[in-house]
């Protein structure tokens, strides 16, 4: 199943990239089908970071030139991926270095034949019940369109930026419009800048919000991060840290720095954030998180990640959770769908800024969760968490759909 599906991806991505001479002038027999390489190109097409493939009518049993592969490689390169799947893209570039670098005039002028402004985006309508029986709760009926620009100053460096316009969907009127993110981004060899607001480190899990300032990173299997700037920690904490930072300016220096290690199935990751309040205040308030966290990729379809996080203080200074996933809707592929299971303990001040949709800092909830794209490019997303609040154990239950069009 795994050579019909690469067979199929070779011939689309060969014929779509302008570069049909190779699979003309070539014979298939540089790379055995048994390669470990189309192992590699397969799991890279199952995680959406290789695209394009035909319908299935293409055979599979046929060696392809190592042109043909790096083609593919390039084109994986070029999303730019993260992870295990950055690691994949890495080992695929080592072996077919010599085509990449033959490839270089013919990747670059299609490049710049391209746009010099890629938009992205996504609209979406989000329905949500959070349910704290200690309190009255909250509701959500919102509509949001989040665009996604990149620029292209030159061949290293791009602009990016985020821009959010939120509709309360019971308020007509009252809407937020807001330009969440802009940065300049550097990439090189083997180290990255990115210089403005963006996203911080650990903002999958511990650290959803802005960070104005500088980050580099640097490395490739091993790869180290070290970033400086403020946080508008007043819109983005959550409502325990706003308490602690209530009647002050709430902007918040940021310094973090982190370690990250990919390689075939496992990541690994550490991480440390202080936080100080602009005004001066006694070393002891500083907010000081650690953090450790690890993934394994078990299956093609099955994987699991955890993280553990501890702040100073004694005031909710934990924070952990474990989720297991099997498989993931796909917005490229009609009919994908994902499941998952996860427990999260989110102290508030060891997850001042914490992005799971229904586990509030605060929480100790178990959910369960699925997603199922229902056309191309149309994506629904349910999840329910049943638990307790970590001070009062209050019981909880929260509710969340989504349904997405990204474009």
């Amino acid at each position: 199943m795994k050579k019909t599906l690469v067979s199929a991806l070779t011939t689309a991505l060969v014929v779509g990239a302008a570069s049909t001479t190779f699979a003309a002038a070539n014979p298939f027999s540089d790379v055995p089908a048994d390669h470990w390489a189309y192992d590699a190109v397969a799991q890279l097409a199952a995680d959406g970071v290789i695209d394009g493939y035909g319908d299935g009518t293409y055979r599979g049993q046929q060696n392809i030139t190592r042109y043909e592969m790096a083609q593919m490689v390039a084109k994986a390169m070029a999303k730019n991926p993260t992870g295990a799947d950055k690691a994949l893209v890495d080992k695929l570039a080592a072996e077919f270095a010599d085509e990449l670098n033959n490839l270089g005039v013919r990747v670059a002028n299609l490049e710049r034949n391209a746009d010099k402004v890629k938009w992205t985006g996504v609209a979406r309508a989000t329905i949500a019940r959070l349910n704290d029986e200690g309190s009255n709760g909250s509701r959500e009926n919102s509509l949001l369109l989040r665009l996604e620009p990149s620029a292209e100053v030159n061949a290293n460096w791009h602009v990016k930026a985020r821009l959010d316009v939120k509709l309360k969907a019971a308020e007509d009127q009252e809407k937020d419009v807001t330009l969440k993110r802009v940065w300049a981004q550097g990439d090189y060899k083997n180290f990255q800048v990115k210089l403005g607001k963006f996203a911080p480190l650990d903002s999958n899990s511990i650290f959803d919000t802005t960070n104005t300032g500088a980050e580099v990173s640097f490395g490739k299997e091993v790869k180290g991060t070290i970033g400086y700037g403020r946080l508008d920690a007043k819109r983005d904490a959550n409502k325990y840290m706003k308490a602690a930072w209530a009647g002050v300016d709430a902007k918040v220096n940021h310094l973090y720095v982190g370690v990250d290690y990919a390689k075939d199935k496992l990541n690994l990751g550490a991480s440390y954030h202080d936080m100080k309040l602009v005004q001066d205040v006694p070393d002891s308030e500083r907010g000081k998180i650690w953090m450790v966290k690890a993934g394994y990729q078990f299956l093609p379809t099955l994987n699991a990640k955890a993280f553990y996080a501890k702040a100073n203080g004694d005031y909710q200074n934990k924070a952990a959770g474990i989720e297991v996933n099997y498989k993931g809707a796909k917005a490229e592929n009609k009919g994908s769908f994902g499941v998952w299971v996860a427990y999260r303990h989110l102290g508030a001040a060891a997850a001042p800024f914490s992005t799971w949709d229904v586990t509030r800092a605060g929480e100790k909830d178990y959910e369960i969760g699925a997603n199922y794209t229902l056309f191309k490019n149309v994506v629904l997303t349910g999840r329910y968490a049943l638990g307790k609040t970590i001070d009062g154990d209050h019981k909880t239950s929260n509710a969340f759909g989504r349904v997405e069009f990204f474009f």
